[in-house]
């Protein structure tokens, strides 16, 4: 009884310490104050100067855009790269899984530091030219997402039965058919788990951001801001704008009610499940 007490008592407080700086950001996106503590009255005012500011909106632009199109290339290539890794030869598959596993426990600041070196030599001794711009960005996006993405759809790969293709092959599939029609569709659940996971670290870097970053998209001819790189930028000059908190809230609903729509749809899914199977084992269907 004492032990789960305390257990009990553990669990939240380490909820409480996650949450807390949050539920603090949250609080005062619902006052004007231009440093969290200072309370100055209830406003929703934040919220309508958030959509007003070009800057923030600008940095949140090209953060989605980043996210959205390096997430999709990874994916491709995660899973494509996943796919031809899981039928090689045995010597072979565990020589690309431990050049695959480099990156991920790699520093990050390795990884930041050996493409700027490289895009530098290529911009100086290639193109004669900085060739720092949105496509540089993206590569070390995919660079850095592409790895988890492997990680996610292998694990559905290996619970795949491996003859499944070859049996689709044997009935006149051609190798894409089989492909489309046998191998994607076991292995969804990893490339939507990879898809999020590559969004995930994409919206939330800084260091392969600040490294790579030139000119383009939303930021015209000036280097590309994000939302971590406008927040490092602000931090230098002052207090973060207060707009800020507004956008911290936004995105924590929208992430809470994804989360919650999707728990709910698992949890139906799962409950029309178990009743047909109830009614299958109840009339005698086996």
């Amino acid at each position: 009884m004492v032990k789960k007490i305390f257990a009990n008592i553990y669990i939240y407080l380490i909820l409480l310490l996650m949450y807390l700086p949050v539920l603090l950001l949250i609080v005062f996106s619902f006052t004007e104050s231009a440093n969290v503590g200072n309370w100055t009255g209830f406003s929703w005012n934040l919220y309508p100067r958030l959509f007003q500011d070009q800057e923030i909106m600008s940095a949140l632009g090209n953060t989605l855009i980043i996210a959205l199109v390096s997430s999709v290339v990874s994916v491709v290539l995660g899973t494509l790269g996943a796919i031809g890794t899981f039928y090689l030869k045995r010597r072979n598959k565990r020589i690309v899984e431990g050049i695959t596993n480099i990156p991920v426990v790699n520093a990050e600041i390795v990884m930041a530091l050996s493409l700027t070196v490289m895009f530098v030599f290529m911009g100086t001794y290639i193109f004669r030219k900085s060739i720092f711009s949105f496509y540089t960005l993206l590569i070390g996006h995919v660079c850095l997402s592409l790895p988890f993405v492997y990680l996610s759809v292998k694990p559905k790969l290996q619970q795949m039965d491996p003859n499944l293709y070859e049996a689709a092959m044997d009935l006149g599939c051609t190798p894409k058919r089989a492909l489309a029609k046998v191998v994607i569709p076991q292995i969804i659940p990893g490339v939507i788990s990879g898809f999020l996971l590559a969004i995930t670290l994409s919206l939330d870097d800084f260091i392969i951001t600040a490294f790579l970053r030139g000119p383009g998209l939303l930021s015209g001819y000036k280097s590309i801001e994000t939302l971590s790189t406008l927040v490092q930028a602000k931090i230098k000059k002052g207090p973060i704008p207060p707009e800020m908190r507004a956008l911290t809230t936004l995105i924590f609903l929208l992430i809470l009610t994804g989360v919650a729509v999707t728990t709910i749809y698992r949890n139906q899914k799962a409950k029309k499940i178990k009743t047909h199977s109830m009614k299958r084992i109840r009339y005698g269907k086996f």
